[in-house]
């Protein structure tokens, strides 16, 4: 909302030498959040001149100029201003190249030394064999307005000041606003009557209230036929709760639009279109009401306030067919839809230079049916900004009075005395308010008269009732509907910095729980191997939810669809996180950060046979053990997952050291390094996945069950997807790995004896896994086996066709002695055996 500084002035005591920077400071006091300063782009010498002569010049390239003689001092003066161009005897020679204008007319002249918007700088300067000292001004250089056809004719709008007048009084070209955020709340503040009762309170100075000033006739009679037919409405109210109608007729609707009024206008940010549209807009600005003007003989019968019907349109003041919705609530006459109420009018009553007679039009329209309306037809407009956060219910009348007013003293127009009142709105409901309430909410021991005098302030109502306070809000706060809103405005108004500050105390004996200090201690122990943690959204496309979040396109795919995406390329929820890691990865190598390794925690979504449900139950009553039920059980499960992604090379372990390739090992080793930070022992076999290499993928398993896969994206994939080569990726059910982490770990005891090590190579069939062999190893060597560990994978010459030989480090330690190398031979020995009778192995010599 912008507030004309002299516009303000009139309803509150703002001081003359006051800034906007000065009224913003007070407004913040009350809560109105300060934005900008808006003030003309220019500065004087500007004056009024009158042309004393005009000669138009014919040039070569076929444009004719007028080289002008034009007064700028009161005639028989002189000249008090002194500069390079300034005439002393107060006559400029003037260029000019528009043509609408004639000796005599007064018009706005720029002198040497004045700067127009653009820092557009006028001197005396040689142009077409002519010294022109300034220039004679259009609109659109003065920055008031885009009409650029020709000069601006002061008498066009109503003036004929005398030469010398200083223009930029004269044009309110002075004048500066201020701007601030008007909150949803606070719809009351999109006036210059709401913003000057804040500003009052904010300095406990006086508020003249313009809806004192406008006098209401004491007799009518009756006015334009009004019908409101909304008697099953959509909502639980009415569309419509008040229509008010006055009819003025004999309006020059050519009449030009006061000086002062364009000024105030275009600094409240509205550009100034006719008189009737400017009067219109202008009241609103002042009151808060939106108005809307209709042209008296484009009316046929009677205005009726209705739903619309299926499949009908209405042409709007922006010229565009729209076609109208059931919801919408219409303003219709008896040829049809004339408006979509609160939001804009239609064209075929649209007042016209042809006008004379009026019908004003003030209406209090519900909020939701205006707000869903605008959304529905992307028509944002001034009146629906009000509409839709609330306005006065009592003010229909005073706004339409306020602009008969103007209309009969700008535009000549006469009141009918016709006014129609239909509708009642309901009354302000009172809310019961324990005194002792604020206290306990601010901390602030505000005493009852301290309560009662800022409430009266607001303009509520306020009666002592059993120990409490029953307060009446005023009309124009729809948003005072509860004992805590009166609190805030106490607190508001007599200031948030009385409300001391103090920290809470944390209660004793709590701390992360168990889950979250596993959680932590996981992304702790990624970040610390050179994993970043990053956040993506949970809506995918089902191409990829399909592609990541099945290991076969056969498997059936269950998702969650979103009524409301945020895109529709994005229709439904993650089951996977991998789809968000690749983005990311993608993202980055696009900006230049080609060596990746991130990581990502987060909810995947995975409806079961039911989803949601039929019917949400009603508020207001419990519904229920069995609704509840039901409820919960439409709910998806949204276990957590767990998942990284690298892409690059590893960082060289040493300053000039050569860096390493990423592979599917490193994906792996990440998934391994996942469940070692939870004293998990996960299961790696060779596995297969749509969206991976086909001899490069893991599944990973947690006490047989599959809870994920790690390994190297398929190559098409890759190219597809424009990722960088051999990309790797690793996925867990981290919940699955969390509910299986111990709540305690015991420390191994710490031999003092010292290890004994062997190594053994064996050639097996090549689909024999790695992990297979190392379990069944495992098994064999004994309790004094302590570790065992892959070192080497090898296959080609040397080794038969359709084989492998895989190579492992044995560790043997005893608790007690010394092992001998015989002791560990043995158990070696042992470990083979059982290889060669399950796995048919060979010791590779």
């Amino acid at each position: 909302m912008r507030i004309p500084l002299s516009w303000i002035r009139e309803y509150t005591q703002f001081p003359a030498e006051a800034t906007a920077e000065d009224l913003m400071a007070e407004l913040v006091k009350v809560g109105l959040e300060e934005e900008d300063v808006h003030a003309p782009e220019l500065s004087g010498p500007i004056v009024v001149g009158q042309v004393l002569e005009k000669t138009p010049e014919p040039q070569s390239n076929g444009k004719t100029i007028n080289w002008c003689q034009v007064r700028v001092v009161p005639q028989g003066q002189q000249q008090t201003l002194t500069g390079d161009g300034i005439d002393p005897e107060g006559v400029q020679g003037i260029v000019c190249g528009a043509h609408n204008f004639e000796v005599g007319d007064k018009v706005v002249v720029t002198l040497p030394g004045s700067v127009l918007p653009g820092d557009f700088r006028i001197s005396a300067r040689k142009t077409y064999g002519h010294l022109s000292a300034g220039m004679i001004a259009s609109v659109k250089e003065l920055g008031i307005g885009e009409d650029h056809d020709g000069i601006l004719v002061l008498s066009t709008i109503g003036l004929d000041p005398e030469p010398g007048t200083d223009a930029m009084e004269l044009l309110g070209l002075y004048d500066t606003a201020a701007e601030i955020n008007v909150t949803p709340d606070r719809g009351y503040a999109f006036s210059i009557r709401g913003v000057a009762r804040e500003y009052s309170h904010a300095t406990g100075t006086g508020f003249t209230d313009p809806v004192a000033q406008v006098t209401l006739p004491e007799n009518t009679t009756e006015g334009q036929p009004v019908e409101i037919d909304d008697a099953a409405p959509i909502y639980s109210v009415p569309g419509c709760s008040r229509f008010v109608t006055r009819t003025v007729t004999g309006v020059d609707a050519t009449a030009p639009t006061p000086a002062w009024m364009a000024s105030r206008l275009r600094l409240a940010g509205m550009r100034p279109i006719s008189l009737a549209v400017d009067i219109s807009n202008y009241v609103m600005l002042e009151l808060g009401q939106p108005l809307h003007f209709y042209d008296a003989d484009k009316l046929s019968g009677t205005i009726r306030v209705r739903r619309a019907a299926p499949a009908e349109k209405l042409v709007t003041l922006d010229e565009k067919e729209r076609e109208l919705h059931p919801e919408d609530l219409l303003i219709t006459d008896d040829s049809g839809p004339i408006g979509i109420a609160g939001v804009m009018g239609g064209a075929t009553t649209e007042v016209s230079s042809e006008t004379s007679t009026i019908v004003i039009e003030a209406a209090n329209f519900d909020p939701i049916t205006v707000a869903r309306s605008k959304r529905r037809h992307k028509l944002p407009s001034e009146a629906s900004k009000r509409f839709e956060r609330g306005v006065d219910t009592q003010l229909q009348a005073v706004a339409a009075q306020r602009a008969v007013d103007l209309l009969v003293e700008l535009a000549g127009g006469t009141d009918t005395g016709a006014a129609t009142e239909v509708g009642e709105t309901t009354a302000v409901e009172p809310i019961a308010l324990d005194p002792q309430l604020p206290e306990r909410l601010t901390g602030v021991p505000y005493s009852i008269d301290q309560i009662t005098k800022t409430l009266t302030d607001i303009g509520a109502e306020i009666q002592e009732q059993n120990g409490s306070l029953l307060v009446t809000p005023p009309s124009w706060r729809p948003d005072i509907t509860i004992p805590e809103a009166l609190v805030e405005e106490i607190a508001r108004l007599i200031g948030y910095d009385k409300i001391p500050s103090r920290l809470p105390v944390a209660p004793a004996g709590r701390g992360l729980t168990a889950q979250q200090r596993r959680r932590r201690a996981v992304a702790s122990g990624l970040s610390g191997a050179g994993f970043t943690e990053v956040l993506n959204y949970p809506f995918y496309s089902v191409e990829a939810n399909g592609l990541f979040g099945r290991a076969d396109a056969s498997q059936p795919l269950s998702l969650v669809r979103l009524a409301n995406p945020i895109a529709s390329q994005y229709p439904t929820l993650r089951t996977t996180l991998l789809p968000g890691l690749l983005d990311a990865v993608r993202r980055n190598v696009s900006r230049g950060f080609k060596d990746l390794a991130l990581f990502e925690t987060g909810s995947v979504f995975l409806p079961g046979d039911q989803l949601g449900s039929k019917e949400i139950p009603g508020l207001g009553a419990y519904p229920g053990d069995t609704v509840i039920q039901g409820l919960e059980a439409g709910i998806p499960d949204q276990p957590l997952h767990i998942a990284a992604a690298l892409a690059g090379a590893e960082p060289a372990a040493e300053l000039g050291g050569e860096a390493r390739q990423r592979d599917w090992a490193d994906a792996v080793a990440a998934a391994q390094d996942v469940a070692a930070l939870l004293n998990v022992e996960l299961e790696i076999a060779q596995g297969q996945h749509q969206a991976f290499h086909p001899g490069r993928t893991a599944q990973l398993r947690l006490a047989g069950e599959l809870i994920g896969y790690a390994g190297e994206l398929h190559p098409k994939l890759v190219e597809e997807q424009d990722l960088p080569a051999r990309t790797s990726v690793m996925e867990l059910n981290f919940s699955a790995l969390l509910a299986a982490a111990p709540d305690q770990v015991t420390a191994e005891p710490i031999s003092t004896f010292p290890p004994t090590t062997q190594d053994v190579a064996l050639v097996v069939d090549e689909k024999t896994t790695a992990g297979e062999l190392k379990s069944t190893l495992a098994e064999g060597a004994g309790e004094l086996l302590e570790d065992i560990e892959l070192f080497d994978v090898y296959s080609g010459t040397g080794i038969e066709p359709g084989k492998k030989s895989l190579a492992f480090a044995l560790r043997f330690r005893a608790e007690d002695r010394t092992l001998t190398a015989e002791e560990a031979s043995e158990a070696r020995e042992a470990a083979v055996a059982l290889a060669a009778s399950r796995h048919g192995a060979l010791q590779r010599s």
